[in-house]
């Protein structure tokens, strides 16, 4: 099966835009898989090091990359001929890395966004951001998504993901593409979905961590993964995703192992505020984005506007802004009194008890 599918990768032609951590991961396990792979790394010291060395020393310490995978801080010689062009840089620099791409592309080129983020000054998802900077056919523009710890990928450790396009046959394309032994991508058409389930997962993991900086344990944990979960659903559905899919890799995978891991940028950005660190002070420890930390304003903004409440990812936002201590996130998990409430809601719903009750609290700091 490894040799059908180095098989039937052998001559395709693909870019990596980005050369952090999980960028790099990307283009071995598609190097892995059988694809001729030229990885952008900004820094051309970056590139030197991958290109000779066959290491990426800052991003994935220990890890060998496969011979065969080349490196370039040169875009046109990146794009060359490229089918299909990954993108793994951050969600807020997206729009401005796409512009200095364009020039290079080639007109049939498929952009595959492997970014978790919202562009936060028009609350774009990645998709969208592709088809708004390059005006690009929706057949043209995929995204890839699910529990995709990036070190333990590189270790080889066995995992999937979920390659969506609107075009099936693409989605199909990008999946063989990605489908090394120890990688293996599912496909759908629910782009939307596909693409939340990886941005709110993020925000769900930064509650996570936080408490369990605050020192709290599996049950409040589970809680909140939980009822997480139940608002990363909701919010797909009214913004046009489809249940099914937040059940799967790219809702349900992720944002397990984005809540469990140490290795989660996310996680570890929280559970590093709920310590007590600052959001500045968080940024100089990790060295890394947090995609969460940015995405909080902008999907809090598309919740109002859709009428959809999210408690959890309120608390969240709180607690960044300093409006709510970090030990106090864990007991509002629903409502602020003991009325019962539904475990899920699919669908719109007014602002109620809870958006009285974070009022409040933000009246009192």
């Amino acid at each position: 099966m490894v040799a059908k599918r180095a098989a039937r990768n052998r001559g395709r032609k693909v870019a990596v835009i980005g050369s952090g951590s999980w960028g790099t991961t990307f283009a071995k396990v598609l190097s892995d898989a059988g694809c001729d792979v030229t990885m952008w790394a900004r820094r051309p010291e970056v590139a030197n090091e991958v290109q000779i060395a066959k290491r990426n020393s800052q991003y994935l310490p220990g890890i060998n990359l496969p011979k065969s995978l080349n490196a370039t801080s040169d875009l046109a010689e990146a794009l060359k001929d490229a089918q299909l062009v990954f993108l793994a840089v951050p969600s807020q620099t997206m729009r401005q890395n796409l512009l200095d791409i364009e020039p290079h592309l080639d007109e049939r080129s498929v952009l595959v966004s492997l970014v978790k983020g919202v562009e936060k000054t028009t609350t774009m998802r990645m998709s969208e951001v592709i088809a708004d900077t390059l005006d690009l056919d929706p057949d043209r523009i995929a995204v890839v998504s699910g529990p995709n710890i990036a070190l333990e990928i590189a270790k080889e450790q066995p995992t999937g993901a979920v390659a969506s396009c609107a075009d099936l046959s693409v989605a199909e394309e990008i999946a063989t593409a990605a489908s090394a032994p120890y990688f293996r991508t599912y496909v759908n058409t629910d782009v939307v979905g596909t693409e939340l389930g990886g941005v709110l997962k993020n925000l769900i993991a930064l509650a996570i961590g936080i408490v369990d900086g605050v020192g709290y344990g599996e049950n409040t944990k589970a809680a909140i993964i939980t009822r997480g979960l139940a608002e990363m659903t909701e919010f797909a559905i009214v913004s046009g995703g489809e249940a099914a899919t937040m059940s799967g890799l790219a809702g349900l995978g992720d944002l397990i192992a984005t809540c469990q891991s140490p290795l989660s940028r996310n996680n570890t950005a929280g559970r590093l505020i709920g310590q007590g660190y600052s959001q500045e002070e968080t940024r100089e420890q990790m060295n890394q984005v947090a995609e969460g930390i940015t995405s909080v304003a902008p999907v809090l903004e598309l919740a109002r506007e859709r009428g959809i409440v999210m408690p959890i990812v309120e608390q969240v936002q709180m607690v960044l802004e300093g409006t709510m201590a970090p030990k106090n996130l864990g007991p509002h998990l629903a409502t602020e009194d003991s009325v019962p409430q539904p475990e899920l809601k699919i669908g719109g719903q007014a602002p109620g008890r809870w958006q009285r009750f974070v009022n409040r609290m933000k009246g009192t700091h």
